[in-house]
């Protein structure tokens, strides 16, 4: 029967290097004197060099326990700043709010570590979990989660104000104060307003006309008076300008054209869309700024055509055309600050998204008691065919 092949541990290995270093020896001698094959003692000498000594395995070994340690407490220390980039106000809330942020993102990170970073008992988190929800707490869960769709269709343009009439809309009770509370605890906010540039100026040369208006934003019937003016929208191919008419009565805008260039031809364009949309009766006034786009001969000139009657703000007073100007703020502060234009038609198509399937159908708007500007004018027509 053959002999087995007899294995060797590493303790013999090293004894076996050991001994051929210290006596001196011929490798070939030490092989036949422990009875291993020929070659043997070689490679394993290569191998205990390459492993290193006992100490120098351990110190290896302890290396890597280090560098394991480290990553451990790396991941702990990302787990922990994601976790309090995501808890946001919660930090600053009660415990049921951090309870349920906790399992809101349960699958996400580790509970234990959670309750570390909001500063609450894991015993706290787990006897809340088991504790049903009171019929007031289910039923502001239920409304936040409507407030949030109403505030999302606004494209977040709607502060508690608008999203409480929307609500009552949809015949839904709940009170402004509710609403808003809810939204601060969540972190539901309306885009914010920036400051308007002014971007029309006045050619002396031109004559320019009273204004009729003087301040007084009141009109009892559409196509009365018409606003206008004309802004800027910043994209990567260069400015685009808008130009655009309200109609006062419902702050509905009836006209608007877009152009990479500001002069007359815009304005012109502008009235003459809501002209074809409105076909107003006469006693129409249109008022504008002293911009040179509307004292421009040919501006006038179509105003006389069609039978309208100009006014005009006083020089450089953007209060003197407040609708306008709070329209255009709103436009920029609900979409154009939001948007990073790479061409003017991308601009374009956006804002005509904008005015035509939004602000003028659906966005509610405080002066007409928070009915959209169609909505508002539907009401008026029913109200006068009743």
């Amino acid at each position: 029967m053959a002999e087995k092949r007899r294995k060797y541990d590493r303790d013999f290995k090293i004894e076996a290097a050991a001994l051929l270093e210290s006596s001196g020896r011929q490798v070939r001698e030490i092989e036949a004197e422990l009875g291993i094959g020929q070659g043997c003692l070689s490679h394993w000498r290569r191998e205990l060099a390459e492993q290193g000594s006992p100490v120098e395995q351990a110190e290896k070994q302890e290396e890597k326990e280090r560098i394991r340690q480290l990553e451990r407490e790396l991941r702990i220390v990302r787990q922990e700043r994601d976790i309090l980039k995501k808890a946001g106000g919660h930090l600053l809330a009660n415990k049921r709010m951090s309870y349920q942020f906790i399992e809101e993102h349960r699958e996400e990170f580790p509970v234990a570590r959670m309750c570390t970073v909001l500063g609450v008992q894991r015993s706290g988190y787990y006897a809340w979990r088991k504790r049903p929800l009171s019929a007031r707490k289910m039923a502001n869960e239920k409304l936040t989660e409507e407030i949030r769709e109403v505030h999302q269709a606004s494209r977040e343009t709607y502060g508690s104000p608008r999203i409480h009439r929307e609500l009552k809309a949809q015949g839904k009770a709940c009170s402004e104060n509710r609403v808003a509370r809810l939204m601060r605890e969540q972190n539901i906010r309306a885009k914010t307003h920036r400051k308007h540039k002014v971007t029309t100026k006045r050619d002396e040369s031109h004559p320019v006309v009273a204004n009729l208006l003087k301040r007084q934003f009141q009109a009892e019937q559409p196509n009365q008076i018409w606003l206008a003016d004309i802004t800027y929208i910043d994209t990567y191919e260069g400015w685009l300008y808008l130009a655009a008419v309200m109609d006062l009565f419902s702050r509905r805008v009836v006209g608007w054209a877009m152009a990479e260039r500001i002069n007359s031809e815009l304005t012109c364009q502008a009235l003459a869309m809501a002209w074809r949309q409105r076909q107003p009766s006469s006693g129409l006034i249109h008022h504008s700024d002293r911009g040179a786009q509307y004292t421009a001969d040919a501006f006038q000139t179509l105003l006389r055509g069609h039978g309208i009657e100009p006014s005009m703000s006083g020089r450089g007073n953007c209060y003197d055309n407040a609708p306008m100007e709070s329209f255009f703020g709103r436009l920029k502060t609900e979409l154009v600050h939001h948007h990073v234009y790479r061409t003017r038609q991308e601009a374009r198509t956006s804002i005509f998204g904008h005015i035509e399937g939004f602000y003028n159908h659906w966005r509610r708007h405080s002066a007409l008691g928070y009915l959209s500007p169609v909505a508002f004018e539907q009401a008026y027509l029913r109200a006068q065919f009743a």
